[in-house]
């Protein structure tokens, strides 16, 4: 193995791996779990007959990361190695592609897809694979897609289904699942372990080398008193109560503090108790409340102009779409008070004294001839956003050559960044082109970032696994991690239990890693077998919720203006992932707006225009066309925008479209063509 450059501790880990048994390598942030997991496979592959080795990562960049900086290097020479996510054109004949290769990196959702999809040229089998190695594997519980195809594997495991494939899992840490006692830890690690079918392992004779190469940072309190006024979060929370009082809210509803996330749940669940009751004026009042809670939490984070435009931004996307007295009540009430909550938000009398803490904090890593690194971790993209804005206008940050850019999750959204834009960033902090990142928890995990002198978590309240991994990324020598928080606050008070909660982790690990292997090898099965059993209930549940209302007996309500507008049988599910409203009549209740654009191509689609309701001044947003097969133009619905009628005075709302209380049926191009284009097949 030294040939191979691992360190003591690194060969100690893999040995029952390198036997054929199933593990989970359990070694902090910057222990080099990925090397290991690359010696492991390149044995395998020497080893195995007919080796097929699959790498599964939870997150779509870390797939270019593992195959460039780690298994293309040190296996590229000898082996046929490919990589495969949803950006790429691979993952729809992913079958023929795992054929063909001796190792495979792709995302979990790339394989779940394929093993439960029955296509020859994108299905997979589980025998198929014979080392299976899970990036992360911590999130291998409940409906996580790790979890999805960890249950594949325990269903053949306990029917005696073989050959299965080598489980090697990678985590810095398990946590503790929520458990604040040791009894309900190790209830916990033990049930990833059955999720994973693996014992968890780590170094016993090589923990001083471990140390000395993964140095912790230096912590520091960075605590601030709390403003002695706040005139403008004071006038907010002014605002709220009067559209508290406009409300008129039955006595037995309370409301718990403003500018907290236990508000933002109250007003949540309003604003849904609005849709059933057909309620508009509590719908329609709890959602405004909504956006000024956002504002107190911004305000209480970053700059008062920060929640002042956020507000401003909501209002500016309102104008003009007033249905009712309560829309020009709450529209009146804004613009009223605008000039003033302006005036408050530009007073520097009242400015957030974190802002200048972190100002402080950031003056003294950066500066002439100091060549620093830094990660600014905050709550939201809104938030990189506002921070990065505060970097590039402040003079003292831009004088002590603070060169930042913001670094966020993948997706399709505004203010998502697609994967190249993430490589690229990373790229340039890399090479030193930028030296500080504003990032959500995308950072966190994972992600291949230089050694950092310093790691700032600012306005975070989050559990002990993401508290390490960020910690994990100052691995400069005397690097500081840094925790920005106000006297007395929730900030501080969490950090301190998640330090306990990490000790505890590595007790109940210890308290696993004791157990005999009998009893080890009895719990895992008695918890597979409960977990399938479990699974198999809920599946019942919900095939009998999804079958409780016949489709063509539920209507759809735009969940803004109440108004009907289509059938839940007008609903069908397309290639098992687009929800779509086949009904022609459909076309008439919305109107198209602008141009969708995705950062990646499909096979079988391209996105339209975005579609909203046409009903007076409604303008909900409802999802956008697409066109299929360059074809035919379907609507593509989001569920959570409309309302569920089952019954004349019984409504219900829904995030997805799995929740939905009837049976959605899958689209048929042929059926749909004969009953709404029958000339197409004369």
């Amino acid at each position: 193995m030294a040939d191979f450059g691992l360190y003591a501790y690194q060969e100690e880990v893999v040995e029952r791996a390198l036997k054929g048994e199933n593990i989970i390598i359990w070694l902090p942030t910057g222990g080099g779990k990925t090397r290991a997991a690359v010696y492991v496979a390149k044995r395998h592959l020497e080893t195995k007959a007919r080796a097929k080795v699959v790498v599964l990562v939870n997150k779509v960049h870390l797939v270019d990361q593992h195959y460039s900086k780690e298994f293309e290097p040190h296996l590229g020479g000898s082996y046929n190695i490919g990589k495969v996510s949803g950006e790429c054109e691979e993952k729809d004949f992913f079958g023929i592609v795992v054929n063909s290769k001796d190792v495979i990196i792709c995302t979990a959702q790339i394989l779940y897809n394929a093993l439960i999809n029955e296509e020859e040229s994108k299905h997979v089998e589980l025998s198929d694979i014979t080392l299976l190695i899970i990036d992360e594997c911590h999130h291998t519980h409940k409906e996580s897609v790790y979890n999805k195809i960890m249950r594949c594997y325990v269903e053949k495991k306990l029917k005696g289904e073989r050959p299965l494939p080598q489980i090697l899992g990678l985590t810095a840490s398990p946590g503790t699942g929520g458990a604040k006692i040791l009894e309900s830890a190790v209830d916990h690690v033990l049930e990833i372990c059955a999720n994973l079918d693996s014992a968890i392992v780590s170094t016993k004779n090589y923990a001083p080398e471990l140390k000395e190469n993964t140095p912790k940072p230096i912590k520091t309190f960075d605590i601030v008193e709390k403003r002695p006024a706040d005139p403008f979060g004071d006038h907010l929370k002014w605002m709220m109560e009067l559209i508290h009082g406009y409300m008129d809210l039955p006595k037995d509803v309370r409301l718990r503090e403003c500018g907290t996330q236990d508000y933002e749940a109250d007003v949540v669940v309003l604003e849904q108790q609005g849709v059933r009751e057909s309620n508009r004026m509590l719908a329609q009042c709890a959602l405004h409340l909504r956006q000024y809670n956002d504002a107190l939490l911004i305000n209480d984070t970053l700059r008062m102009m920060d929640a002042y435009r956020s507000l401003e931004e909501y209002y500016n996307l309102k104008s003009g779409t007033a249905i009712d007295g309560t829309d020009w009540f709450l529209l009146g009430l804004f613009q009223e008070n605008q000039m003033e909550l302006r005036r408050l938000a530009t007073d520097p009398t009242f400015e957030n004294p974190k802002m200048a803490m972190l100002e402080s904090i950031l003056l003294k890593q950066f500066g002439p001839g100091l060549q620093s690194r830094g990660i600014l971790f905050c709550r939201t993209r809104k938030s990189t956003h506002s921070l990065n804005d505060w970097v590039l206008k402040n003079g003292a940050l831009q004088a002590a050559g603070i060169k930042a850019a913001m670094l966020t999750g993948a997706g399709n959204g505004i203010t998502h960044m697609t994967q190249h834009e993430q490589a690229d960033t990373i790229r340039n902090f890399r090479r030193g082109t930028l030296n500080l990142l504003i990032s959500t928890s995308v950072a966190e995990e994972g992600l291949d970032i230089p050694e950092c002198n310093l790691v700032v978590r600012y306005g975070l309240l989050t559990n002990e696994i993401a508290q390490q991994q960020a910690s994990g990324r100052a691995r400069a020598k005397n690097s500081q991690y840094s925790v920005v928080a106000q006297a007395g606050g929730r900030e501080v008070c969490r950090e301190h239990i998640n330090e306990y909660l990490e000790e505890l982790t590595g007790k109940a690990i210890a308290k696993v890693q004791s157990m005999s292997h009998q009893e080890f090898l009895r719990k895992i099965n008695e918890l597979q077998t409960q977990a399938i059993l479990t699974n198999k209930v809920l599946e019942i549940r919900k095939k009998e919720k999804r079958s409780c209302c016949a489709a063509f007996d539920v209507q759809l309500v735009c969940r803004n203006c109440f108004k009907t507008v289509a059938s839940g049988s007008d609903i069908k599910l397309l290639d098992k992932m687009h929800y779509v409203n086949i009904n022609p009549g459909f076309r008439q209740h919305y109107k198209v707006g602008g141009q969708v654009v995705l950062p990646r191509n499909f096979e079988d689609w391209e996105p339209g225009q975005t579609i909203s309701c046409n009903n007076g001044n409604c303008d909900k947003n409802w999802g956008f066309e697409m066109k299929y097969k360059k074809i035919v133009t379907l609507p593509n619905v989001a569920i959570k925008n409309f309302a569920i009628q089952v019954a004349p005075n019984d409504r219900m709302t829904v995030k997805k479209w799995k929740d939905v209380p009837f049976t959605v049926e899958d689209f048929s191009f042929e059926e749909y063509y004969q009953e709404y284009l029958p000339d197409a097949f004369d």
